[in-house]
């Protein structure tokens, strides 16, 4: 509702889950929560929907290395950047890679 004006949307919806419109809205939310925060993140950070790689199961092996190094970018406090920058910086400068690896000199 805005202001005193309401507005309905309407969704089409394939799904095995019986008519119930609470249950269907949880699961589509739920749905378009991973996708916002994994899927969405990985295709800007990594460009992944723009990848090549399409051969036997390379996709797949793939895949497992960026969300690895998503992950640590997202740990990562020491710089207040978006991952996509992050990683540039990450690109660009053996330390910052050296500091979200957490490696340390021997």
């Amino acid at each position: 509702m805005i202001g005193s004006k309401t507005e309905t949307d309407r969704r089409y919806v394939i799904s095995s889950l019986p008519a119930d419109s609470e249950r269907i809205l949880h699961a589509v939310r739920m749905h378009w929560g991973i996708e916002n925060g994994l899927h969405w993140c990985l295709d800007v950070t990594f460009g992944e929907d723009a990848c090549p790689i399409r051969l036997r199961n390379a996709a797949l092996d793939f895949s497992l290395p960026r969300r690895v190094a998503m992950n640590l970018f997202r740990a990562d406090h020491s710089r207040a950047m978006r991952l996509p920058k992050k990683r540039k910086a990450a690109a660009w400068s053996p330390d910052y890679l050296a500091n979200i690896l957490h490696l340390r000199e021997i």
